[in-house]
């Protein structure tokens, strides 16, 4: 098992300058961006996939600093209702299995989607709890006229070129928890064949829905493909409002908030939150992420963990730097992670 980072909080170095951080941190394993929501700035796409020796290029880039590409990042929404933002989502997962393959990356991380409620909308629609049977027939909708069609030609297209897709579990999409994930793959899956759609288990966004990611692991088993590792705060005041929460706020033009696709773009996090995002160790002990990683180890011995760096708390690096010190000295102790070369020699 290799630990690593995604370099998506670094998106304004350039790969060198990345990838000699996370060496620097002890990490071998690096992750970036290859479409969806944001840029790439450490994964010129166009070129990669047009040209042998760019590639080689690139990826001596990794074996410099003694890092390997473990995944490529291309979280969207591919099932957007807005065209102009499905068009490029869904084409950005597409291109992103082309490009591991001829990368030799066996992994592409996005996320499962939502389209909007019923044809002709322009907006999603989340519906979890269809308690009433207009939200049922939304939720019928969404799986049998637009998921399973588009996730069925990603199953074959992932086949071909022999890539796993490893969804995140997210909120605000289809696949949010390992019932939905687990709905995906069977009903995309040919029958008799293996599935190339699974699980990236990111234990961030199952903390806040009280979901134990080592409980998700095990149900999910080796439908789990990737990791990565981001933390999660539950703040006091969730005993009050919980922890779903609609008090965001419009970002203004003038300070250019990130851009999401078409004219989309985020929104401010309330001020006095139920949970917030938080690097490894500060919202679960090392106790917890020793067991993630054993079971980790248990479901897939080859699968790799990054670390996902959105802890507003800490700088561009030091979330970084934290969450790899807390990750290594969990990997070392729950013995799924190699010691490093200086510790084997002393040995």
């Amino acid at each position: 098992m290799k630990l690593g980072a995604y370099t998506a909080c670094l998106h304004d170095k350039t790969l060198d300058e990345a990838l000699e951080i996370l060496a620097g941190l002890g990490l071998t394993s690096a992750e970036v961006n290859s479409g969806g929501f944001i840029g790439t700035p450490h994964c010129p796409v166009d070129e990669l996939l047009e040209s042998e020796e760019a590639r080689r290029d690139y990826l001596a880039v990794f074996d410099r600093h003694g890092i390997e590409l473990t995944a490529l990042n291309c979280n969207g929404n591919p099932l957007h209702p807005d065209l102009e933002v499905r068009s490029k989502h869904s084409e950005d997962v597409r291109r992103s299995i082309r490009l591991a393959a001829l990368l030799g990356v066996k992994t592409v991380i996005t996320m499962s989607g939502l389209p909007g409620s019923e044809p002709g909308t322009t907006r999603p629609s989340w519906n979890v709890i269809p308690w009433d049977s207009a939200y049922k027939e939304s939720l019928d909708y969404q799986w049998e006229e637009v998921a399973v069609p588009y996730w069925k030609e990603i199953q074959l297209l992932a086949a071909e070129n022999d890539v796993n897709v490893a969804i995140e579990m997210h909120p605000h999409n289809l696949v949010f928890n390992p019932a939905t994930l687990k709905r995906l793959a069977e009903l995309t899956t040919p029958e008799g064949g293996r599935t190339h759609v699974g699980a990236e288990m990111d234990p961030s966004h199952l903390f806040w829905q009280w979901i134990d990611p080592v409980a998700a692991i095990e149900e999910l088993g080796e439908l789990v493909f990737f990791a990565a590792a981001k933390d999660t705060l539950v703040h006091e005041t969730a005993q009050v409002n919980g922890v779903l929460d609609d008090r965001f706020e419009w970002i203004p033009a003038e300070e250019n908030p990130l851009g999401l696709g078409g004219h989309y773009t985020v929104t401010r996090w309330p001020a006095v939150p139920g949970w917030s995002f938080v690097a490894v160790g500060r919202g679960h002990a090392e106790e917890f992420w020793t067991r993630f990683l054993t079971a980790l180890h248990k479901a897939n011995p080859g699968l790799h963990v990054n670390i996902e760096h959105e802890d507003a708390s800490f700088g561009q690096i030091e979330g970084i730097e934290y969450a790899a010190k807390n990750l290594i000295e969990a990997g070392r102790r729950s013995g799924v992670v190699e010691a490093p070369m200086e510790e084997r020699q002393r040995g």
